[in-house]
């Protein structure tokens, strides 16, 4: 996988890639990263890369000309143009995006090469996104100062999921895989403070284990994003022994409209 990030600040994204697994990842030939400064490509001593935006309103908009200057520089055809061969797919971070999820993750993962436009100021003109840009996609509903950040988000969310990377047992548990979120981990010491390392985990019985993993899988994401549990059963995600842990650990039908008319009566 190639990674182009096209920034006003490299030296954001550069810290990244030359730090902790990335920067193995490229040792060894498994990650190529470059950076390309849309300064670089301004026209005027100073470097301009913004101006007011027509219409009027607040702040400034990231001027058209380094931006398609600077992509073209990256091996970026315009749409329609001819295209080369593997074509970059081409990503523009913006909050009113298309949302990146894992799923999303893993699509991105398969591709040769991903550019990535960080956006500054109140972005960047369309014209841009329409002569060059393949999807606009938003690491989340907020927004960022920096494109860097989000550009950096996908990087780390996709990069690790490249082969060879990482191990692939290591991604086979964790959140999202299987439609649930990951289980509470525990390492040394075995007390902490008042609070003692679950049982289960010291006892070597690697089927209760399991067992104990999957209904705390299970549990977490009923408690923090049940969303994900009705998305899994609506796509025929779960096991049967998945769904009977649902099953239990959801409230029991009726039961709080039971309370509330015991509330009426007191």
């Amino acid at each position: 996988m190639k990674y182009t990030v096209l920034t006003l600040f490299p030296e954001i994204t550069d810290a990244f890639f030359s730090t902790s697994i990335m920067a193995k990842a490229i040792q060894r030939g498994i990650i190529d990263y470059r950076a390309i400064n849309i300064r670089d490509f301004a026209f005027d001593r100073h470097k301009t890369c913004d101006d007011a935006p027509y219409g009027g309103g607040p702040g400034m908009l990231m001027l058209p000309e380094p931006l398609g200057r600077a992509l073209e520089a990256a091996g970026v055809p315009k749409k329609g143009a001819e295209d080369r061969e593997p074509k970059p797919r081409v990503i523009y971070l913006s909050p009113s995006g298309r949302p990146f999820g894992q799923s999303l993750a893993w699509e991105l993962a398969r591709e040769q090469e991903l550019v990535l436009l960080c956006g500054r100021y109140e972005g960047i003109d369309q014209r841009v996104i329409d002569l060059y840009i393949d999807d606009e996609v938003s690491v989340g509903d907020y927004v960022l100062s920096s494109g860097e950040v989000a550009a950096l988000a996908i990087v780390d969310a996709t990069y690790r999921l490249i082969g060879k990377v990482i191990t692939p047992e290591s991604l086979d548990e964790e959140s999202f895989s299987g439609g649930l979120l990951e289980y509470p981990q525990y390492t040394r010491p075995e007390i902490y403070g008042t609070i003692r390392v679950p049982e289960v985990l010291i006892s070597g019985h690697h089927e209760k284990i399991r067992r104990w993993r999957l209904e705390k899988r299970v549990e977490k994401t009923l408690r923090n994003r049940p969303d994900l549990v009705l998305l899994g059963r609506e796509s025929g995600l779960f096991d049967g022994e998945t769904n009977g842990i649902i099953d239990r650990l959801l409230p029991a039908e009726g039961v709080e409209a039971e309370g509330d008319k015991k509330d009426e009566r007191d």
